[in-house]
């Protein structure tokens, strides 16, 4: 992966696209191969290894760009890069994705790939990856980090919650303060779900904290 991981990043997975998107690329390759030993055995020319190497050099650049054409998944983010000569990497954090399916042909069924939608809370709306090796494992494992990232994303809130309350040290304060904290956790669902965005959150939190 050339992405770089961020600060307590950790790779959860990795997948690419079906084996199936080679065939075609070695079918080429063993044509260029065929033809190549007819050319030399037939007309007796050298010139025939030139489709062999043709053939097989169309089979190793599909078979590099497959290779670094990846779907990663941390404990942050799904990560979709491509590119060999140039390189094209689309990130979308987990805790922007709304929901994750997948679908898969008879063909799909037959050699386990498959179609995976990520609806996001961006306003470019779905992101579609086609032709996944494992697609349920994807979306099992984008599902999964979820809820962890979550349960992380509660548990440094919280520790955030318990620091700030500690630092308001007069009696109204802490007469006040399993108030505070309910209505901190409340507005961090709310934020969670979408329903107020961060700007809100922040705002709304510096006003209990800092009455």
């Amino acid at each position: 992966m050339r992405t770089p991981l961020q600060k307590e990043e950790k790779i959860l997975l990795v997948t690419h696209k079906s084996w199936t998107t080679l065939v075609m690329p070695v079918f080429v390759a063993l044509l260029g191969i065929a033809v190549a030993l007819l050319i030399v055995i037939k007309a007796d020319s050298a010139w025939g290894w030139l489709a062999a190497v043709l053939g097989l050099g169309y089979y190793f650049f599909r078979y590099l760009s497959w290779k670094v054409s990846i779907w990663v998944v941390t404990n942050f983010r799904v990560i979709d890069e491509t590119g060999l000569l140039s390189h094209y990497a689309k990130e979308s954090p987990l805790d922007k994705i709304n929901n994750v399916s997948y679908d898969q042909t008879p063909m799909g069924r037959l050699f386990n790939f498959g179609h995976v939608e990520i609806q996001t809370a961006a306003e470019v709306g779905a992101t579609d990856y086609f032709d996944v090796q494992h697609p349920k494992r994807l979306k099992d494992t984008i599902t999964t980090a979820q809820a962890d990232h979550q349960t992380w994303q509660y548990g440094n809130q919280a520790a955030q919650m318990a620091a700030a309350l500690d630092a308001r040290t007069g009696p109204t304060a802490k007469a006040n303060a399993p108030q505070v904290a309910a209505e901190l956790e409340k507005l961090f669902e709310l934020k969670m779900k979408g329903a107020i965005t961060e700007e809100e959150f922040l705002r709304a939190k510096n006003r209990l904290l800092n009455p």
